[in-house]
This record gives structure tokens, C-alpha cells and sequence, in this order.
């Protein structure tokens, strides 16, 4: 494990965070649904606790996400964005693009980019 790394795997999620001098990174694999949207929740909420306001989430291994697992990221959207912060999500595709054109949440995000940029 590389300092300043965590990891950790509940249920088909595992949610890795690397915290930087002025940003966190979060790199989420598997299944962002109704039973994992806790655990990133959780996640998001100690960064913020922790004065992250400066957030990348890369979902370039996310396999699947449902509207738990948007809530969650449109949450804390608006919980960082209160406080001059931002939530970029990068490595979007596959499901969650889809999710963010149906919606069209991608707009309510910083930065959306995807796996080909």
C-alpha cells in the first residue's frame, strides 16, 4: 500500500482515496449501487470533514451505477460547491454516461470527461 492510499471493499465496490496537498482522489471498481452508495457516501463526508473540497472521482473501472449511486455524487456536488469547492468526475462511461445524458446531470458537475480524453 502506497502512503497516503486507502482502500476499501464492501459488497461489489471497492473505493480507493488518495489524498493530495489541496485535492482528494477517488477511484472507484465494481458496482455503485443502493447497497455500495453508503460506503462512498461515507467517504465523501470524511474528506469533506477533513477540509476536501477539491474532489476527482475517476470512474474509468466503475461497472455500474444506479440513481443511489448519482445521488450520492450530486450530493456532495452541491456540499463542496457551498463552500467555493469542486467534484470532478473523470473516466466517465458505459452506464454512468448514460445515466448523466438521460438526465442530463452531467452539466450539474465541474468537469465530465470521458474515458477517451
Amino acid at each position: 500500500m502506497v502512503a497516503g492510499v486507502y482502500v476499501q471493499e464492501v459488497a461489489d465496490l471497492d473505493v480507493e482515496v488518495e489524498r493530495g496537498r489541496c485535492r482528494a482522489l477517488v477511484r472507484l471498481d465494481g458496482d455503485l449501487d443502493k447497497l455500495t452508495a453508503p460506503l462512498l457516501k461515507e467517504w465523501l463526508v470524511k474528506l469533506y470533514t477533513e477540509g476536501f473540497v477539491q474532489v476527482v472521482i475517476d470512474t474509468s473501472r466503475l461497472e455500474f451505477c444506479d440513481s443511489s449511486g448519482l445521488w450520492v455524487l450530486v450530493e456532495h456536488r452541491r456540499r463542496v460547491a457551498e463552500h467555493a469547492g469542486s467534484l470532478r468526475l473523470v473516466g466517465v462511461h458505459g452506464v454512468l454516461q448514460r445515466v448523466l445524458d438521460v438526465t442530463r446531470l452531467g452539466a450539474a458537475f465541474d468537469s465530465v470527461a470521458s474515458a477517451d480524453c
